[in-house]
Order: structure tokens, then sequence, then C-alpha cells
């Protein structure tokens, strides 16, 4: 198995393409780095004086839009701001800090998604593309099951998007640290769940970030194997995949405004953000509802795909 994988690995990084996807991640990681520090000076304005009274009188127009919210979302939306803002003027914590390395990591956390985009162009082609180049016989005809064959490629793409994550976290807290510096002190972040705020440890928090925001990309990463594997087509895995990436979620959350049903949708469950700042997308959903849905999901994904390459005929 373990060689199975090395010479998947092997077949990605002989790729052209791979390199350029790594340089392409880390160049626009660079280029979100300039463009904050050419707006540094915008950003670490000096705190005001009077903070607190500032964010109670933001807390009294938060109670007012929150007395004409018609959803449960944006009430739960406001309950979350009011609370982070209690919990500053109690602790004396004031909402204005300055810009260091971890604020940058936080903000360079977005290119996930374009981390997301690369690893599902390695997941779709690696089985189809050894379908359109002819080189799946050359696989099949030794005697190694097609099971072992198959998990050898999709753990081989689950270690390139661990590679990609890690590239991005490790580069962005580099060049973070060189252009912001690190804090002066201990940075906590406020942290909203059910209906209580507490301190946690930034690094502790980002971490915790970049895990549950790469479940979303893991799941699509998922099907564009599956649909790789079923159909032999990078192409059609690969589009269906970005467009499921770039409006799943959004399709979903209009779906969730009007039907209760939408919680069993694919996307109502993949970000568990949702939970661990307190707001779900659809009244009654819990963790546990969507661990089970994604599970659910992913196990689909992967019965269809091993049991289609298993029962394939790869004729001559």
């Amino acid at each position: 198995m373990a060689n199975l994988v090395k010479n998947e690995w092997m077949k990605i990084f002989r790729r052209p393409g791979t390199i350029v996807m790594i340089a392409i991640l880390v160049l626009s990681l660079a280029l979100v780095g300039i463009i904050i520090k050419s707006q540094q000076n915008n950003m670490d304005t000096q705190q005001d004086k009077n903070w607190q009274q500032i964010l109670k009188e933001e807390n009294d127009a938060l109670k007012q839009q929150m007395a004409k919210s018609q959803t449960e979302m944006e009430k739960k939306y406001f309950q979350k701001e009011i609370a982070i803002n209690d919990y500053r003027i109690k602790h004396k914590i004031p909402p204005k800090e300055k810009y260091t390395v971890w604020s940058f990591v936080k903000d360079s956390s977005q290119l996930i998604v374009l981390a997301g985009v690369f690893i599902i162009i390695v997941s779709a082609g690696i089985v189809a593309s050894e379908f359109n180049w002819g080189t799946i016989k050359l696989l099949l005809i030794r005697p190694i099951n097609r099971t072992k064959i198959l998990l050898a490629k999709y753990v081989t793409v689950l270690l390139f998007a661990l590679l990609m994550l890690a590239i991005l976290f490790i580069f962005s807290s580099i060049l973070g640290a060189v252009l912001f510096g690190m804090p002066d002190k201990a940075v906590s972040y406020l942290n909203y769940s059910n209906g209580h705020v507490s301190e946690q440890n930034i690094v502790v928090h980002l971490l915790i970030s970049y895990g549950l925001s790469s479940i979303d990309m893991i799941m699509l990463v998922t099907m564009a194997f599956m649909i790789s594997s079923v159909f032999r087509n990078s192409s059609l895995a690969i589009g269906l995949s970005l467009f499921l990436l770039f409006t799943g979620s959004q399709f979903t959350a209009l779906l969730a405004m009007k039907f209760d049903w939408a919680k069993y949708l694919l996307f109502a469950n993949t970000d568990l953000t949702q939970y661990y700042e307190g707001t779900p997308m659809v009244e009654g959903m819990t963790m546990t509802f969507s661990i089970i849905m994604l599970f659910l999901y992913f196990a689909l994904f992967q019965f269809l795909a091993f049991y289609v390459f298993k029962k394939r005929d790869v004729a001559a």
C-alpha cells in the first residue's frame, strides 16, 4: 500500500502543473501580504479612549435591529455581537488591536478556497487521466486488488490536500511575522458558543478554523474523486465540483430560508463553524446531526467510487 501511495505521489509531482499550483498559492499569499502591508496605516488606527461607551451605543442599536429581525438567523447574529461587546466592556478588552502575524494568518485563510480549487483539479484527474491516457491497463494487470489501487489514489489526494493547507498556514505565518511582527502579548480570540463568550488562544483558534474550513473542501474533493472514478471524465468532475464550491452554500442558504428539508443537503452541513460560532443555518440543527449527514454523504461518494471502479470492464 505504501509503495502504491508513493507511486501516485511521484506521478502528481512529475506534472509541471502541480509545481505551478503551489507557486500560484505562494505568490497569492505574498500579494495579499503586500496589499495589506500597504494599507497597514489605515488598519492600525489609534484606539478611541471612549471605546466602551461606543460599544454600549452599538449594543443599543443592535438591540433595536434585533427587535425588528424576521428570521432566527438574524436574531442569533445580533445576540452574538451584543454578547461579544458586553464581554469586551466587562473584561476591558478593546475592539481595535494591532495588526500582527496572527491577524494576517486569519485573513489569508480565505485562500483555502484557492487551495481547494487546486486539490479538486488533482482529485478529478487522478483516476480519469489513467483512462484517458490508457495507463489504467498497466495498473490493473498487476496482481494488486483494485480496491487498494483506488484507495492509494484517494489517500494521495488527501495527503496533497494536507500539503497545500500546511503550505498555506506555514508560509502565511512566516510572511506575517516578517511583514507585521509578533504581538507584544498573548492574543486571545473571543469565541461565542451556546450564548456564552470565552477567550481562546489565537493559535488554537486558527488551527481549529483551518480544520473546520477544510471540511467543505474535503467533501468536494471526495465528490470530484467519485465523479472521476464513475464517469472517467475529469472535465465533468472539475466543472461540477468548482461550481458547487462557489455556489453550493449560497443556494443552500436560500433554500434554508423557506424549507426545513434543506438541512439534509450537503452544503447545509459542511460549515461546522456554524456551531462553533453559534449560528446554525437551519433552526434545530446540531453538530451531531451535521456530522452524521457528512458521514452519510462521504460513505455514498466512496461506495459509488469503489463499486463502479471494481466492476468496470477495462477493454483494450
